[in-house]
């Protein structure tokens, strides 16, 4: 079983990006892992190439930064990367630049590559996810957070990203038809410097609207406010061992009062139901669950 990775990135310095973190947390499974390395602003080139493994193809790119609706030039990095990787490969293992596999779930991964590898009618291998928010120690809990997404797809070339690059599609617009399995990916994308947070968001929004949006949505600050939340919750977990020099060089604070809940009527409604009978009134699913 042949298995290629693959990425994309850009301004990961200048923006904080756990990159390397992400890139080396699913080398282990990989054969090869696909960078597609955007023009940047900062070292970025040098810090993929810094990463000590034979393992890495980096692919230079340019991104359209004309393709501002609905986050479009996310898929357009990301459908370069997949379709540079190994023709021969079974399986392809997309990971974003904020995103990291823990190493307890690695095992889970490769049984479930080598369990459906022969199945076609299996198109992908849908995760769980935990997003953290505003530090490592909470995550979020309300609705507005997806809780599962496809990270890893077949490496047939009919498959392409969607939209601003969350999942995937296969043909005419078609889902995917996937299997969940027991493995999550751990989202890091909240989790920053309040200054490299703010900074993320005027210039990261840009990708999915005009200027007058952002103007008129994204206000000047010196720091993110992280205090505008619904409902976290502590995180009391491991990380994953690829995460923890940065976890100890973490030099903010943020504390949440998880207590404190600012769900609106409706989404406590629908987090009882969801308590109750599993049923997650609303949610979005980008695949078919086989």
């Amino acid at each position: 079983m042949k298995i290629s990775g693959f990425t994309f990135i850009r301004n990961a310095v200048l923006y904080d990006y756990p990159i390397l973190e992400a890139i080396q947390s699913i080398l282990p499974l990989c054969d090869e892992v696909v960078v597609a390395v955007g023009e940047s602003d900062d070292d970025t080139l040098a810090l993929i190439q810094s990463i000590p493994s034979d393992k890495i193809k980096i692919l230079h790119t340019i991104w359209d930064d004309t393709l501002r609706e609905g986050g479009r030039v996310l898929a357009d990095e990301t459908n370069k990367a997949f379709q540079a990787i190994a023709a021969d490969s079974d399986w392809a293992f997309y990971i974003q630049g904020d995103e990291v596999v823990h190493e307890k779930y690695l095992d889970a991964i490769h049984r479930g590559m080598l369990r459906w590898k022969d199945d076609l009618s299996v198109d992908g291998l849908l995760f769980g996810y935990q997003h953290f928010y505003g530090s490592y120690d909470y995550v979020g809990e309300s609705s507005t957070w997806y809780r599962r997404e496809i990270r890893v797809i077949r490496s047939t070339k009919n498959i392409y990203s969607y939209r601003d690059a969350q999942g995937f599609r296969k043909g005419q617009n078609e889902k995917l038809r996937v299997k969940l399995i027991a493995a999550q990916i751990y989202h890091y994308g909240w989790v920053k410097h309040p200054k490299a947070m703010q900074k993320k968001q005027q210039t990261f929004q840009k990708l999915w609207h005009d200027d007058q949006w952002v103007k008129e949505n994204v206000k000047p600050a010196d720091a993110f406010d992280y205090s505008n939340i619904d409902a976290l919750r502590r995180f009391s977990d491991t990380h994953p061992q690829v995460m923890l020099p940065r976890i100890e060089q973490k030099n903010w604070a943020f504390e949440y009062d998880i207590s404190r809940n600012n769900r609106s009527l409706k989404e406590r409604i629908k987090n009882w139901i969801k308590e109750k009978t599993g049923w997650n009134i609303g949610e979005y699913r980008n695949y078919k669950l086989s």
